[in-house]
């Protein structure tokens, strides 16, 4: 009787994962074979015949301007220091404002901001007027509304805003790219490239994961975005926005662009963009040295920090991002909309599938010690799980691929067992997630639940 149960559990269990991971690796699948197509086709035709752009041969912006840098910073004590110095020393004489918004309870953070600005008149000071931790997007209305008061003061219109993290590594190319480029663009996106991990091997493994997500997503998933002519969401950093664009994402009420209530404001002003009909474009770069233009940071190397951080980015796109973005636009944005919802539900057939897995395991057993024949597995199922075996090695290779195209053949190699850990990290995330929307929808304000911080030492990291 028992095992019988256990098999009918199994069954419902079974066929639910295999048709779910059957539709999420045919959705993949088709990305993949969009950007082939397009890679191919521009190496045929577009490169056969013109060189690929590279940095030291952009030509100069046609309206050169200011750029204001937004830096967000709650508890960044330890890292906001050598992330201001570095990014002074790497954009020298160019012409932009470091905007750094800190709050009144934040001393540390506000005396390491100090300890730099100091004689430094393009570092500018946003005091929250409340206390801390409030969200990051209201943080960067304050830094908006430190901003048009520079532009009175001063009598200098900004030309753009490019956000980035208290711990960032920025390029020394990004703000000529950006100056250019915002000409023409409402929103320019360049790569994030995650900072490898130090220490064990598990806070290595975690660490890592990020790139090869990163790799994947930034080196493949946007660019389709892009082909196709849908939206193109803020990464949160290393994204610049037209100015007289964020002016029109104020509606009054919200003391500047973007929205307080949401934990994705980045990910929401690029949607909202192209709801207005901006137009956003995703850049891949290299300099001079042949190295991507890209945003460097560590990312979080323990299970805890990492479950925390996907767990608010899946409350803000997944699960709020359906109430509060919508689905405007053409079957392109529908599509891509739907992909970027869909992390919940992909953490639950993963789940379906390792339970799968260990029914299968226990039924096995008790076959063997209770002698209990089982009906084998209709024609249908096998098809779904040969075919979900197709499908898993594919992904395995393309992850591969991507990790070893942005840090080298060994780390690619080593990109395929990352995936579990990746499954575990996305799967307790996604409880997470839904315990904080729960709340969120029972009253209980959602608050910038960050993650600590940490700088490299860019004298002996890469």
């Amino acid at each position: 009787m028992l095992v019988a149960i256990l098999g009918t559990l199994h069954h419902e269990i079974l066929l639910f994962a295999i048709v779910g991971l059957a539709v999420g690796g045919l959705d993949d699948l088709l990305v993949d074979v969009l950007y082939l197509a397009r890679r191919s086709w521009r190496s045929l035709v577009i490169y056969s015949r013109h060189p690929r752009m590279t940095a030291d041969a952009l030509p100069p912006a046609d309206r050169p301007g200011r750029i204001a840098i937004f830096i967000p910073a709650w508890s960044e004590a330890e890292v906001i220091a050598p992330m201001l110095q570095n990014t002074l020393k790497c954009w020298q004489d160019q012409d932009y404002r470091l905007f750094v918004g800190v709050y009144p309870n934040d001393g540390a953070t506000l005396d390491a901001v100090a300890s730099v600005a100091e004689n430094e008149p393009r570092i500018i000071l946003g005091v929250n007027p409340r206390p801390g931790p409030t969200t990051k997007a209201d943080c960067l209305n304050v830094l908006w509304r430190a901003m048009l008061g520079d532009e009175r003061a001063s009598g200098i219109r900004y030309k753009a805003v490019v956000m980035h993290d208290a711990e960032d590594v920025v390029h020394p190319d990004e703000i000529r790219l950006f100056d250019l480029l915002i000409d023409r663009f409402a929103l320019v996106q360049l790569p994030v490239l995650p900072l490898l991990g130090r220490g064990r091997w598990l806070s290595r493994a975690i660490a890592d994961h990020y790139g090869d997500e990163f790799a994947e997503s930034h080196g493949k998933a946007l660019v389709v975005r892009e082909a196709l002519g849908a939206s193109i969401p803020s990464a949160g950093v290393a994204c610049a926005f037209e100015r007289d664009m964020l002016f029109r994402l104020d509606n009054g009420t919200r003391g500047g662009p973007f929205d307080p209530g949401s934990l994705t404001e980045d990910y929401e002003a690029g949607l909202r963009i192209r709801d207005m009909g901006g137009r956003g474009v995703f850049v891949r770069m290299r300099d001079a040295q042949g190295d991507l233009i890209a945003t460097r940071e560590y990312f979080p190397d323990t299970m805890e920090a990492a479950v925390k951080q996907k767990a608010r980015w899946m409350v803000g796109i997944s699960l709020a991002g359906w109430d509060r973005m919508g689905w405007r636009g053409g079957p392109a944005e529908w599509w891509m909309r739907l992909r970027d919802r869909r992390a919940t539900l992909a953490a639950l057939v993963l789940f379906a599938a390792y339970l799968a897995m260990l029914l299968s395991g226990l039924i096995a057993v008790l076959k063997i010690a209770l002698a209990f024949p089982m009906p084998p597995l209709g024609p249908m199922t096998q098809v779904l799980l040969w075919l979900n075996l197709a499908l898993m090695s594919w992904r395995m290779l393309m992850r591969a691929a991507f990790s070893a195209r942005s840090y080298g053949w060994r780390h690619g190699l080593t990109a395929v067992p990352r995936m579990l850990i990746a499954n575990v990290i996305a799967m307790l995330a996604a409880r997470r997630a839904v315990l904080l929307y729960g709340k969120s929808l029972l009253g209980q304000p959602l608050l910038w639940d960050k993650t600590q911080h940490r700088f490299p030492d860019l004298r002996s990291d890469p």
